[in-house]
């Protein structure tokens, strides 16, 4: 069943806490390809945001999602936080309006139907009847907006709930300090 909100970091034992701050940790070493050696991490700068890149992401998800970086470390975010498939369903219909071949449409408006749409999906999302039946109705003869209002809801979603909170993370202040060259979470 799809989470009609993000869980909160309240909502998870401290083992659980520190489970998942070790997770989200791992996954930025890996974003970023920054390893402890400093020779590794002069080679590997190029990989990692700017300061001015990470400030602007805190200036509006629209920016936060332009930037290659930063959509990959709100995904972590949201993982983290146990709703992913909002970000993973937004990115489907941002790759989904980039389609030209009819048959290719069809085939891949039925894919994320069943992936974020349908009751019960493996991915539900949380949408109201009204917009899950204008979609399931579409998907006879689906067209490149047959998803928008369901996203512009998703992109709403995020934008007021999981965004503001990922802004005040600790992730996104030890980003800022890794762009500064501070990198704290190379000693834990």
């Amino acid at each position: 069943m799809a989470c009609t909100d993000c869980m909160k970091a309240a909502d998870f034992s401290i083992d659980k806490k520190g489970i998942k701050k070790r997770n989200w940790r791992t996954r930025i070493r890996y974003l970023l390809k920054i390893t402890s050696s400093s020779k590794s991490m002069t080679r590997r700068r190029s990989y990692r945001p700017t300061v001015d890149e990470v400030n602007q992401w805190a200036q509006s998800l629209d920016k936060l999602l332009s930037h290659k970086y930063g959509k990959a470390a709100f995904q972590i975010f949201l993982k983290s936080e146990f709703c992913e498939e909002n970000i993973e369903f937004w990115t489907a219909c941002e790759e989904f309006r980039t389609i030209s071949a009819l048959e290719k449409l069809s085939s891949r408006a039925r894919s994320i139907y069943e992936e974020f749409i349908r009751c019960d999906a493996p991915k539900e999302i949380n949408l109201d009847y009204q917009t899950k039946d204008a979609i399931a109705q579409s998907l006879c003869l689906p067209s490149l907006t047959c998803f928008l209002l369901a996203q512009k809801k998703v992109f709403s979603l995020m934008e007021n709930n999981a965004y503001p909170r990922f802004i005040h993370s600790e992730l996104y202040k030890e980003l800022c300090a890794i762009a500064r060259g501070e990198g704290q979470y190379l000693k834990s």
